[in-house]
């Protein structure tokens, strides 16, 4: 049976109960351990990078490499973002981190040429006959480890307008880092020599990054762009360029919807909630554009409280965060605990700036989660500390 009849075959299929049938199976397939991890990541890309589960012959040897490769969603933003940085379509860009190879085939169809480079073998060939199987013949399979002193044998004579990094977040003991000296490689230390190869440099960053942060640890940051899908923030991207010295553009993107955040937007404080209210995404957040929505209209409840209130929703907020029609908003009192918790046996909390948790509020109100209803308890003002029911 030749590798894609197996993968079709045995889809579905219960992997442990395959595993350990390994010597039934072992000899109907050409190399049942890329079999078995094939079928593995097959099931971790479906809703990720779902053009790729529709071609069944191709192959996967790390599961791993399915967790931290980017979405076809997010890669395709990546693509635009990299090849704006460059002034159009027709360029040639190097992926120097190609992991399991979703950026690099999302770069190809946005750029003339791609180098793709990986330093593990095992996903080097198999992103050699990936990229072959799905058309992406403008890809240049490369197997190197990058090490401070190392690029130009990378790139062996490749001229690139634009280099691309994916640091890994996992120490050795598998931990999960987001500082960039603690990711591999180490971006601090190839900087000079990346900047010296190419005039851009992009950078997808963990989400847990600090962005001012990495900034300054960096310099010469062009933009920064807060990306998020499903209604999670999934990855930082920099656009880093030779010489620059400017501040930097910030953008927050959202499962499609683009946002710039202009520098500073002035806040508008309101009295009291009234009508509708407004919770930002974790995008817009993790931006800190705490008083962007004041731009279009909206009133922040306070300096602190990052949930804000307008007569009729804004559209051109809707995708960046959710509205929530007010139904009611009374102190935050004993009294008014008790009442709401007997009149919403069931509901979502949420605190935000007062001096207790979500959980905590939540024991107070004796309320199951879910119901129709959605009860906020923040601080109004300076010190006003209301409990407001939304739908």
């Amino acid at each position: 049976m030749d590798f894609t009849s197996f993968i079709l075959q045995h889809d579905a299929d219960d992997l442990g109960a395959l595993a350990l049938s390994r010597d039934k199976w072992a000899a109907e397939v050409e190399d049942f351990s890329l079999a078995l991890s094939t079928l593995e990541v097959r099931r971790k890309l479906r809703g990720k990078v779902p053009e790729w589960v529709a071609v069944p012959s191709l192959r996967y040897p790390l599961p791993l490499s399915a967790e931290q490769c980017s979405s076809s969603q997010t890669a395709r933003y990546k693509a635009q973002v990299a090849a704006a940085a460059c002034g159009g379509n027709g360029m040639r860009v190097a992926d120097l981190t190609g992991g399991l190879g979703v950026d690099s085939w999302a770069f190809s169809q946005h750029f003339s040429e791609v180098l793709y480079n990986e330093m593990n073998p095992a996903l080097a060939e198999a992103a050699t006959w990936n990229f072959r199987t799905l058309g992406a013949g403008n890809i240049t399979v490369r197997c190197q480890e990058l090490v401070p002193g190392g690029l130009s044998a990378v790139l062996d004579g490749f001229q690139a307008d634009l280099l691309f990094l994916d640091p890994a977040r996992r120490a050795a003991d598998g931990r999960k880092v987001f500082r960039l000296e603690a990711c591999q490689p180490d971006v601090l230390q190839l900087l000079p020599e990346l900047l010296q190869a190419a005039p851009r440099v992009l950078l997808k960053l963990s989400p847990m990054a600090d962005i001012s942060l990495v900034c300054k640890q960096l310099g010469g940051v062009r933009a920064v762009h807060v990306v998020a899908a499903e209604g999670e923030c999934k990855e930082l991207l920099l656009v880093l360029e030779r010489g620059y010295e400017g501040p930097y553009a910030l953008t927050v993107y959202e499962g499609g919807a683009v946002l710039e955040v202009p520098e500073e937007t002035a806040p508008v404080y309101a009295s009291a909630p009234e009508g509708w209210l407004f919770e930002p995404g974790k995008a817009l957040l993790k931006a800190g554009a705490f008083t962007l929505p004041c731009r279009y209209g909206l009133a922040k409840l306070s300096r602190h409280t990052h949930l804000y209130t307008a007569p009729s929703p804004v559209s051109a907020l809707t995708p960046f965060g959710k509205w929530f029609r007010i139904l009611e908003s009374v102190p935050f009192s004993n009294r008014s605990i008790k009442d709401l918790g007997r009149r919403y046996p069931s509901a979502e909390v949420t605190a935000r700036n007062l001096p207790v948790t979500s959980d905590q509020l939540r024991a107070k109100l004796k309320v199951r989660s879910g119901g129709p209803v959605h009860i906020f308890g923040c601080t109004v003002g300076l010190d006003r500390y209301l409990l407001v029911v939304a739908r």
